[in-house]
This record gives C-alpha cells, sequence and structure tokens, in this order.
C-alpha cells in the first residue's frame, strides 16, 4: 500500500519497499547477498569502538540472512577519507565485534572490490559473512560512478539497504548497485525506520507532538514547515528560538540571529497561527560559548501579551516556559541559579529549563499519542544542566507503555537519551541524522526510492 507524506505543500507518494522479510530460504539459500549497513562506529585513539550502537542495529538483517543460508557480502563506510585508503578509517575493529554478537566468525577483506573479493566469495559457504572494506576509499563510492557501482555488485545475487543513515545519499553502494541487482530490498532496519518516521508524519496517532531544537532555523526550516501541517503540538527550542523572537521585533541580547532567516521565521508564526497550532517557545538555550543568553522583560511582557491575546482568538492552548537554569559561565562548573523567565540576570546565560518549565512540557506531552524529538532540552553534557533532557526523557519513557508512540530522531537527542540509559524504552531510536531529518520534511530518499516495490 503507498503512503502520502506532504512536503512543501506537495503530495509525495511513498510507495510500500520489499523488504528483506519478504524473501524466505528458497529465495536467500546459496546465493550471494550484498548488504550496505551503517556501521559507521566511533574509535578511540586505540581504534577501539566506544559505541556498537550502530552493528547491534544491523545484526537482525544479518542474523536473518545467515541463517537462511545466504553467504552475505557486508560493506559500509567508516569515517570521512580524503584520498584511498587510510589505516584509521578501515572496518577491520568492526569484525571482531560483529563476530561477537552473531556468534560466528566474520572475515574481514582488505577491499570491497576485486580478484580478493571475488576469489573469497567463490570460496565462502552457505551462512558465511565476510566484511568487505570501507566503500568510501574509492571517490567513485560518493560519485555514484556507474563502474563502480557494477563492480560492487559483480559478486552478488541480492541487494539489502539497512544504512538509513546514507539512506538520503545517491552513492554508488546505496543507489547505483540497484542498477544491477535484483531483487534490491530493505534490511530490517531501513524498513523500521521507514515505518516509525514516515508513519509518524502519514499517519500519526493524534494529539501529535513535534518537539524540535537546534541552534540554525536554516537547517531546520523544511523540517518545521512540513511539521506545521502535521503537529497538533509544536515546541520550538534551542538557539533558533532567538530568530523568532527577532522576528518579532523582540530585542534578544547578543543570543545568536540569523538575519536571513527572519522572514522565514515570520511567515512559520503565521502557518502556526492559520493552523491553530500550540506553539511552545522555550526561552534559555546557550548559542555560543560565553554569549550572554537573555531577552529584555519589557520585550518579554508584551510578548506574553501578545501570545494571550492570540490564544483567546485562536482558541489555542498556549504554553510558555516560566523558569530557567542560568549560569555565569559556559563551564561545568559555572555558578548556577533557577529564575523566573521574566528575570534573566544580565551576563548569565540560560542553560537548561527550570522545574516548572519541565512540568509544563510534560504535562503537554502526556497528552500526546504520538511525539517526534529532535534536539535536547539543554547543555545535558554538563550534569548542571541536563536535568530539563533527562526528565523530558523519562516522561516519553513511561508515556511509550501507555500507549504513545516516542520516535527519538537526531545525534544529540539520541545521544542524550542512551545517556540518560532510556533507550531502551522508546518506540524508536533512529540511526539517521540527516536521513531522519529529511523524511521528516516529507523528501524521497534516494536509498529507498532505489528499492524495489511490492
Amino acid at each position: 500500500m503507498a503512503r502520502v507524506s506532504l512536503s512543501r505543500g506537495k503530495f509525495v507518494v511513498l510507495a510500500a519497499k520489499k523488504s528483506v522479510g519478504d524473501l524466505g530460504k528458497a529465495e536467500l539459500e546459496g546465493k550471494r547477498v550484498f548488504v550496505r549497513a551503517d556501521l559507521n562506529v566511533p574509535l578511540d585513539k586505540e581504534q577501539k569502538i566506544t559505541d556498537d550502537t550502530r552493528i547491534r542495529a544491523a545484526v537482525p538483517t544479518l542474523k536473518y540472512l545467515l541463517d537462511n543460508g545466504a553467504k552475505v557480502l557486508l560493506t559500509s563506510h567508516l569515517g570521512r577519507p580524503k584520498s584511498g585508503p587510510e589505516d584509521k578509517f578501515r572496518l577491520t575493529p568492526v569484525a571482531p565485534r560483529l563476530g561477537e554478537l552473531l556468534g560466528k566468525p566474520v572475515k574481514k577483506l582488505n577491499d570491497c572490490i576485486g580478484e580478493e573479493v571475488e576469489k573469497a566469495v567463490a570460496e565462502a559457504k552457505n551462512g558465511e559473512l565476510l566484511l568487505l572494506e570501507n566503500v568510501r576509499f574509492y571517490k567513485e563510492e560518493e560519485k555514484n560512478v556507474p563502474e563502480f557501482a557494477q563492480k560492487l555488485a559483480a559478486n552478488a545475487d541480492i541487494y539489502v539497504n539497512d544504512a538509513f543513515g546514507t539512506a538520503h545519499r545517491a552513492h554508488a553502494s546505496t543507489e547505483g548497485v540497484t542498477k544491477f541487482l535484483k531483487p534490491s530490498v530493505a534490511g530490517f532496519l531501513l524498513q523500521k525506520e521507514l515505518d516509525y518516521l514516515d508513519g509518524a508524519v502519514s499517519n500519526p496517532k493524534r494529539p501529535f507532538a513535534a518537539i524540535v531544537g537546534g541552534s540554525k532555523v536554516s537547517s531546520k526550516i523544511t523540517v518545521i514547515e512540513s511539521l506545521l501541517n502535521k503537529v497538533d503540538v509544536l515546541i520550538i527550542g534551542g538557539g533558533m528560538v532567538f530568530t523568532f523572537y527577532k522576528a518579532r521585533g523582540l530585542g534578544v541580547g547578543s543570543s545568536l540571529v540569523e538575519e536571513d532567516q527572519l522572514e522565514l521565521a515570520k511567515k512559520l508564526e503565521v502557518m502556526a497561527k492559520v493552523r491553530k497550532k500550540t506553539v511552545l517557545l522555550r526561552k534559555y538555550h546557550i548559542v555560543g560559548v560565553y554569549q550572554t543568553c537573555y531577552i529584555r522583560e519589557e520585550a518579554l511582557l508584551e510578548l506574553g501579551k501578545k501570545l494571550e491575546v492570540m490564544a483567546k482568538e485562536k482558541g489555542v492552548q498556549l504554553l510558555l516556559p516560566t523558569d530557567v537554569v542560568v549560569a555565569d559561565k559556559f563551564d561545568p562548573n559555572a555558578n548556577t541559579q533557577t529564575v523566573s523567565a521574566e528575570a534573566i540576570p544580565d551576563g548569565w546565560m540560560g542553560l537548561d529549563i527550570g522545574p516548572d518549565s519541565i512540568k509544563t512540557f510534560e504535562d503537554a506531552l502526556k497528552t500526546c499519542k504520538t511525539v517526534v524529538w529532535n534536539g535536547p532540552m539543554g547543555v545535558f553534557e554538563f550534569d548542571k544542566f541536563a536535568k530539563g533532557t533527562y526528565s523530558i526523557a523519562q516522561t516519553l519513557a513511561e508515556l511509550t507503555p501507555q500507549g504513545t508512540c516516542t520516535i527519538i530522531g537526531g545525534g544529540d537527542s539520541v545521544a542524550a537519551v542512551e545517556k540518560a540509559g532510556l533507550a531502551e524504552k522508546m518506540s524508536h531510536i533512529s540511526t539517521g541524522g540527516g536521513a531522519s531529518l529529511e523524511l521528516l520534511e516529507g523528501k524521497v530518499l534516494p536509498g529507498v526510492a532505489a528499492l524495489d516495490e511490492k
């Protein structure tokens, strides 16, 4: 069944894609399956993996293929090699950890194309896995050169894309190979990402809330535009909030403002009013090291009056933060105090939401049945300013078993939830940064569009 997503006012039909689960033992046994996963894991100075989340995420697809007798050729990118092979970007550290998770040995090759690969594949037995080398050692990968894609596909019969994090890129290993391998299907991880993220936008359980943070409106503008057509509650946070304030004619001190985005910010607020959305503007976020972050008291009072009038006229439930945690400097050991939103001291910067604001946001989220979160509540890397983020994470974790669909997308949000130890309690943790945002925008991802339809 095709699903419909809204992108910049246009409807985009997203056809359901064939999944690896649609292939049984009869289709897989003895077949050479080329799998593109996202094994771009962080490594320390000693080349040891510091977070194996992406490796673990690839296991269900790999195990399914191996259990059904396929010969698996697995590849990925790692880091950003500039010109050819670099030892620090080799996939070598991945092999032993992957072997532990699969419960069987993983043979690591030194290339992703060529005679070594051809020989190893010819000698491989059913149910064995070969880990190919970093595809980005070849510049042809990111340029999506057809000849390179054909070489990648030369030793395989079937293609499986399980790399959601790169699905928004038309690379040789994510899009090009599909022209030479049939069937080309989605892995379990990629399918799950599509089900949750596209499902949230195209057919959410309501009320539907979105939390969008970050410092720049320009990087999230199309996401916000798209979400405004879908959500019932929109929480806008991070440094981008000051662009919205400036667009209203408010003073913002020395806070970061994107002057070229002011008209867009005005447009978004008009859209929100027209659609009678609940717009929660969080007024705190640090937007630059050692920059003062405050809004003049008289401007805040004027804003409060304006929003109250709008809320009454439009019948909108309007929620504003009432307190913030401020610091005298951007430092984990800074002096702090909790103050009302109307009384942020000069020279102090807001680094988290306060207890009253936490309750306000939590109460709003508790009324919702679908929540997409992209952007933390404060500088959670510093313990003194992590309470807001962790409290919201805890609220979502408690809502999940009550039937609320909770989706965490974006690097900082995922890192915060994992640091809080609550990742397993969310409905879905997205593995894609840019891919997640583009899917929420309603864009068609090249790596997905290239796969076979059901």
